[in-house]
């Protein structure tokens, strides 16, 4: 499977008088968090709540910021979410993918919504 990617829209859920950030996301079901850049962090002046110790896809360990309240909005979705300071690139992991009821088409190489649910994201709640 190649690799998919979202156009998303971040923005500080507790400040509504910064700007949004574009961002191109690269959609990672291996990822559980959402992943943002130290300088997007930065950018949308998000809280830092603590430190989260990472393993990265070489197996070693990190400890990283835990930051938000961030806002996600994809297509007709959004979700509040925290994230993790790491990398540079937006990384959309499979909280905030559930959070919206987004579906991946893997021979589509896309990211869409449900659509069981077109128009409000659904939620299985057990």
């Amino acid at each position: 499977m190649g690799q998919i990617y979202a156009e998303l829209q971040l923005s500080n859920a507790a400040n509504a008088s910064l700007q949004s950030i574009e961002a191109n996301a690269l959609v990672d079901t291996g990822a559980l968090f959402l992943c943002i850049p130290e300088h997007i962090a930065l950018q949308l002046k998000l809280t830092e709540f603590e430190k989260r110790e990472v393993t990265i896809a070489d197996g070693s360990k990190k400890l990283v910021p835990y930051v938000g309240p961030i806002k996600v909005n994809y297509l007709n979705r959004m979700c509040l979410t925290g994230a993790l300071v790491l990398g540079n690139m937006v990384l959309l992991g499979a909280i905030p993918i559930e959070d919206m009821d987004l579906i991946i088409h893997p021979a589509q190489l896309k990211i869409t919504v449900n659509p069981n649910n077109p128009n409000i994201a659904g939620a299985l709640v057990v």
